[in-house]
């Protein structure tokens, strides 16, 4: 945007909220004699931490930040905005009232329609909002179904954001389906935080996105989840997780108890012979069945059967425990690893 622009912007955001002493007017009248400085733009989008460009004034004048997504003359309508919330950290957000009010069945938290006593500009009434910029930046995109994701928020933005929509009466289920996109940005940032997300899935019955964030908890430590975790993601979805780790454990005990298939006597290994390579299987199974983990991988499977061959003369015996273990394999990459 030019730096014209910018200023009006600037004007038609700050004049209706600060009026001028006689003083300031002086004051202002005498520094129109004098060289100003254009107005400076922040490259957009800035970082998720920020929200919006400031528009600098020469020094004493006011600076106003105003979101870049959402500022006047944005075309996510075909209206022109009729309502500004302000965020907590003082960004302007200039939306639609009935684009907001459709989504909400509580009214936005009782703000809208907005009281004739706040705070007025050209452009609609200015609602204050107890949010930072950052989640009010996540929860507007996702009402106007934009993605927010070049503003890279952090998880717990995200979370924040999400915790916000239901605040304002915006239904979290309704708006995080596989076709928004939230729902691909909060699934993006599953390997960085499975067990958080996994619980704000389960907080709001998001069954489509808890599914996918559970197979990021294979590896995650039961006992380690806290009493404020397990209460976030309610018994229902605290259940499936158990169940996961639990359903997965006893398949893998139950794939490693069959042994290696017998082949008829032959001169050099009869079946005193093959009890052998039984036994030798049945210690190795156990070892890992002892220390069986949801999570365990073909390789560590690989690594704890494949050195039996070594101690067999019989090549019949050696085929069969190799054909044995690609089985075993097989049947445990295809063991389910989600709720």
């Amino acid at each position: 945007m030019e730096n014209a622009e910018w200023e009006s912007v600037l004007q038609f955001v700050s004049e209706p909220l600060d009026l001028p002493s006689p003083m300031e007017e002086k004051l202002v009248s005498e520094r129109a004699a004098m060289p100003s400085n254009p107005a400076s733009q922040i490259p957009t989008p800035p970082a998720s931490d920020q929200g919006s460009p400031i528009l600098d004034q020469p020094e004493n004048n006011t600076i106003v930040s105003v979101s870049t997504t959402f500022y006047p003359g944005a075309n996510h309508n075909p209206l022109p905005p009729d309502l500004i919330l302000l965020s907590s950290d003082g960004v302007f957000f200039y939306v639609h009232t009935h684009q907001i009010l459709g989504s909400s069945d509580n009214g936005f938290n009782g703000l809208l329609p907005a009281k004739p006593s706040k705070l007025k500009d050209d452009l609609g009434p200015v609602v204050p909002l107890d949010e930072p910029a950052a989640v009010v930046n996540v929860m507007l995109h996702t009402i106007y179904n934009l993605s927010c994701a070049h503003y890279s928020p952090a998880v717990d933005t995200l979370i924040a954001g999400v915790n916000a929509l239901a605040k304002y009466g915006v239904s979290p289920k309704a708006y995080i389906v596989p076709s928004t996109p939230l729902y691909s940005l909060i699934l993006s940032q599953a390997p960085i935080a499975p067990i958080e997300l996994y619980a704000l899935a389960g907080k709001y019955d998001i069954y489509e996105l808890a599914v996918p964030i559970s197979s990021h908890l294979l590896a995650f430590s039961l006992p380690s989840l806290t009493d404020e975790l397990s209460e976030c993601m309610g018994p229902v979805y605290l259940r499936r997780l158990f169940f996961l780790h639990l359903g997965r454990i006893d398949a893998l005990k139950r794939l490693l108890l069959p042994p290696p298939h017998p082949h008829p006597a032959t001169p050099t290994c009869d079946f005193t012979e093959q009890k052998k390579l039984t036994r030798a299987w049945a210690l190795a199974s156990a070892y890992l069945a002892w220390d069986a983990r949801p999570d365990l991988s073909t390789s560590a499977m690989e690594s704890a059967l494949c050195p039996l061959a070594e101690h067999l003369s019989c090549e019949v015996c050696q085929n069969s425990l190799n054909e044995r273990i690609k089985q075993l394999i097989i049947q445990w990459s295809v063991v389910k690893r989600t709720i």
